[in-house]
């Protein structure tokens, strides 16, 4: 049987995808990331399936729960929360599969920081004043970041930011940011887009960080950086001007 690596979106229940749910409905064995799950996304399951909360396990018990039940010829989805193509481990519990000769497959989910947009209303990439957002991290307790991928490196180049595992450091990375952003530059902070809780704080790369530690915000958030998320600033796109000739090219 295949693993079926299911993107559990931002934790609403009814922001998975349709084929997210029809993998849910008919699995023996689902996998689940506790910490960051609305419990009413697994109503999706099968009431005889088997429920594995993965926040207590390492990696090689996630696998081997993966692999046995493979063996059984279960049907088995491993949830993750957001997307995951994004800080999902997705790499490292796919090679272990490959290695025990185990097919996967993916289905894409709603990630976390296109859901904390969504809730404030902003598009990330607003013509005149950012064409490109970078998903980056922070790190503290975590792997280490690869060379060249400093969040200095990234400030450079003025795009929107989407900070993740961040929320813990966000006055050190404010300050980081500052140089180059300036003070007043918007900031948005989203903890649990989507779940019954969510919670949303607007301030500046000067005052954000006071807004974290007076909400005691720990995990769980994103936050997002850029002129974009000022709500009336920029321009306006050259696809959709009048101006623009729509001669079909040949």
């Amino acid at each position: 049987m295949t693993v079926h690596f299911v993107g559990a979106g931002p934790g609403a229940a009814d922001l998975l995808t349709v084929r997210a749910t029809r993998l849910l409905a008919r699995a023996q064995l689902v996998l689940f990331p506790g910490t960051y799950l609305d419990p009413d996304v697994l109503g999706h399951v099968n009431e005889d399936a088997t429920l594995v909360d993965t926040q207590d396990l390492d990696l090689d018990q996630i696998v081997e729960r993966l692999v046995a039940a493979h063996r059984d010829g279960w049907e088995v989805v491993r949830l993750t929360s957001g997307d995951p193509s994004i800080y999902s481990a997705l790499a490292e519990q796919t090679r272990r599969l490959d290695a025990a000769a185990v097919p996967w497959d993916v289905t894409p989910g709603v990630p976390a920081y296109a859901a904390a947009a969504a809730l404030v209303g902003r598009e990330l990439t607003v013509p005149m004043l950012a064409q490109s957002v970078i998903l980056t991290r922070a790190q503290a307790r975590s792997t280490p970041m690869p060379d060249g991928e400093s969040l200095a490196a990234f400030a450079v180049t003025g795009a929107t930011l989407v900070l993740h595992l961040a929320i813990t450091r966000t006055r050190e990375l404010m300050t980081e940011l500052e140089p180059h952003y300036g003070v007043d530059c918007p900031v948005v902070v989203v903890h649990r887009a989507s779940q019954p809780d969510e919670q949303v704080l607007r301030g500046t790369v000067g005052t954000i960080a006071d807004e974290v530690d007076a909400a005691g915000l720990r995990l769980a958030a994103v936050i997002l950086v850029g002129r974009a998320l000022e709500p009336s600033a920029g321009g306006e796109s050259h696809l959709y001007d009048p101006a623009r000739d729509r001669t079909i090219q040949r």
